[in-house]
């Protein structure tokens, strides 16, 4: 599905949320500027932006982004290569649930609108939680669904049926567009997604909504 969708990926991104997922990835990435991070991991990196963004605003060593999609990552590499960030950012085929790197391996992990789409979620955060150096730090951002009235009724409208048929008209897949409404009904958002990374170790667990509530970042320390 996401091989079928790279081609139209960033700027359906950039449309359908106007703009507004630019200021959600910098304030996610924000909360890596204390800890100063050397190597960074970028789980469900897709075409890249959050890792670019990484590497312009965090001076890291080295960046590694990693993703299931082979689609994706050939969008990303292009990104990359044309903004001359090669030494910096290196983009693997690799799965959330099975991450190809030795224990304390890296700084920082970073996972922008993935986490929802873990087959096994807890598996996939222990396998961060895993390459995390002790005192690393994870940052997930992820959508979430808005409480507010007036607000939660626009949303549902805009996600049952402005997003799908926008993704028919420009990626030709509307199934796309539906699923990611679908998968963000079953996410275990707000205080269940922190309970999730409390069990599993991590310390410092915190939850910043955004936009009314129509996006999430959440973050916990090894």
């Amino acid at each position: 599905m996401f091989d079928g969708i790279a081609y139209r990926y960033d700027f359906l991104n950039r449309f359908l949320s106007i703009g507004i997922d630019i200021r959600w990835r910098k304030k996610a990435i924000r909360q890596l500027t204390d800890l100063k991070p050397k190597t960074i991991l970028d789980v469900a990196t897709g075409t890249a932006d959050v890792a670019i963004m990484a590497a312009q605003n965090l001076q890291p060593q080295k960046i590694t982004g990693i993703d299931i999609s082979e689609g994706m990552l050939a969008f990303g590499r292009k990104k990359i290569d044309k903004l001359a960030l090669n030494h910096l950012i290196e983009l693997l085929k690799g799965d959330s649930e099975t991450i190809n790197f030795p224990d304390n391996s890296f700084d920082a992990v970073t996972v922008a609108f993935g986490v929802r789409n873990f087959q096994d979620l807890e598996k996939g955060l222990g396998e961060i939680k895993r390459v995390l150096k002790p005192g690393g730090k994870l940052v997930v951002l992820e959508f979430s669904k808005p409480k507010a009235p007036g607000i939660k009724q626009l949303y549902n409208v805009y996600m049952n049926l402005v997003a799908p048929n926008m993704g028919k008209l420009f990626s030709k897949n509307r199934n796309a567009y539906k699923y990611l409404d679908e998968s963000i009904k079953k996410f275990p958002e707000g205080k269940n997604f922190t309970l999730i990374l409390d069990n599993l170790g991590y310390t410092n667990t915190y939850c910043k909504p955004l936009s009314f509530g129509i996006c999430s970042i959440y973050c916990g320390v090894k």
